[in-house]
């Protein structure tokens, strides 16, 4: 080192500059790890505390939004990445370092974001959140992500299709192989289907609106910013950036944000063919609410009363609110469906939303993905089997049965309506299936039936699975 360099002094400390936007979003990445929160619960909040603290305006939103949302689609694609750039097993990051560097490689190869500003605002953010000297692993790690685009990137790090097909596309769409074998499986078909469903599950999901009948219209809820419903009479969509909010009628209850394949699985309950009265109907898993709603409101339109049934005390609470001002007659009660306080064959329809893996609604709730294993699908089965056995004792004979469940997995759906028609771990139910397809006439590719499987890649719902029983002795 030279007499004139050994002089200079040192480069003065400069302050990192908090980047709010940024900050917001590393705050959600750390909730939905460290407290198993999800993304759509955790965020808005902390959105709403940025416009009064921050002054975040629509842009500010919508970038913390994709950094958020974008970041936990692909994080599986993304682990990938960051661990061929260090030297050490992945599992040994801190999460919190982990977290930096997944957002800056969205930004870098998932954002439009300049390849500079993406680097230096990540390294800004690490030196916020984790100081100096980790912030410059951050600096040197994205610096190697930096030199390739993702399609680069994916062809380094994922295994050849023809070597291993399910590791391949687990690692290309951002999915756990079992969540890859397990849709597979439900979907059927080649490599081209697989892959558009896992496509559609890494894109950004439409709002969707339900003008509830009898309450609103869905003229009220058109305007510039909407599209028309694709399937159901009652559905609106939003465009892109459109506020639900701000709508009027959501503002009253009136209407709600409900996706597409929940108001199908309604509307397809309560157009079933039923001989005999049709005086009540019972939703026995009832929270949060959505669907409860456009049952009571349907049920209103022909005289009937609901009885919405839900065992979590808070969530019965939101099943209240979502039903305040229905038309016809309705209860909420807190009460557990496996052990119900009807007397059997009290209701004429019911509806049995069962609790499950979430696998079809991945693309709204992506943190769950990385949330699941295959154990958990061992947790929910008999208490899917024990709901819809007491469904089933709780319609009357001539009465119907709606076995509904967002997951497209078989262990969930078919068999679990199969193992209790022909008594597999309890008494046999003598009941029939109800062909649903010809109740969503305007619903392509709906598969062989009777029972109907709905897809992000197809109908642009969520996978919804419906089953439609009639009660026979």
């Amino acid at each position: 080192m030279s007499e004139q360099a050994r002089r200079r002094p040192p480069k003065p400390y400069r302050r990192p500059q908090k980047d709010p936007v940024r900050i917001l979003a590393f705050e959600a990445l750390r909730a939905v790890d460290e407290r198993d929160a999800y993304a759509n619960l955790v965020l808005p909040p902390l959105l709403k505390k940025a416009r009064e603290k921050d002054g975040f305006d629509g842009r500010d939103a919508a970038l913390a939004t994709e950094l958020v949302y974008g970041t936990l689609r692909r994080q599986g694609t993304y682990d990938a990445i960051v661990s061929a750039c260090i030297d050490r097993p992945l599992r040994e990051v801190d999460p919190p370092v982990l977290d930096v560097l997944s957002l800056g490689a969205h930004q870098l190869l998932g954002t439009r974001i300049p390849t500079h500003a993406a680097v230096s605002a990540s390294v800004e953010l690490a030196r916020v959140v984790l100081g100096d000297g980790r912030a410059k692993f951050v600096n040197a790690v994205l610096r190697k992500i930096s030199q390739h685009d993702l399609d680069t990137w994916v062809e380094q790090v994922a295994p050849p299709y023809e070597d291993d097909a399910e590791d391949h596309l687990a690692v290309v769409h951002s999915h756990p192989r079992w969540v890859v074998s397990a849709l597979w499986d439900a979907l059927g078909g080649g490599r081209a289907g697989i892959e558009d469903l896992l496509e559609a599950d890494n894109e950004r999901p439409e709002v969707t609106l339900v003008a509830r009948p009898g309450r609103a219209t869905t003229d009220e809820l058109t305007g510039e910013d909407t599209l028309p419903g694709r399937w159901s009479p009652y559905a609106v969509r939003l465009a892109e950036g459109g506020e639900p909010g701000a709508i009027e009628a959501v503002k009253e209850g009136r209407a709600g944000v409900q996706d597409e394949g929940s108001q199908l699985v309604a509307i397809a309950l309560a157009n079933a063919p039923l001989e005999g009265r049709d005086e009540r109907w019972l939703d026995g898993c009832a929270g949060p609410g959505g669907k409860a709603a456009l049952l009571g409101a349907l049920a209103a339109e022909r005289g009937a009363a609901l009885l919405a049934s839900e065992k979590q005390p808070h969530r019965a609470r939101l099943v209240e609110r979502a039903l305040a001002g229905n038309p016809g007659p309705y209860q909420v009660i807190a009460a557990d469906g496996t052990r119900p306080p009807w007397l059997p064959g009290s209701f004429d329809r019911v509806l049995m939303d069962v609790p499950c893996s979430g696998l079809g609604a991945l693309r709204r709730r992506p943190e769950a993905r990385w949330r699941r294993r295959p154990e958990d699908l061992d947790g929910f089965a008999p208490l899917q089997r024990g709901l819809l056995r007491e469904a089933l004792s709780a319609v009357r004979v001539g009465g119907v049965v709606g076995y509904a469940t967002c997951s497209p997995h078989l262990a969930e759906t078919r068999v679990v309506v199969e193992d209790v028609l022909k008594g597999r771990g309890g008494p046999a139910v003598e009941a029939e299936w109800i062909d649903v397809r010809p109740l969503m006439p305007q619903v392509p590719a709906l598969g062989e039936g009777p029972d109907v499987q709905l897809w992000p890649h197809l109908h642009g719902t969520d996978a919804m699975y419906l089953a439609l029983l009639r009660r026979t002795a």
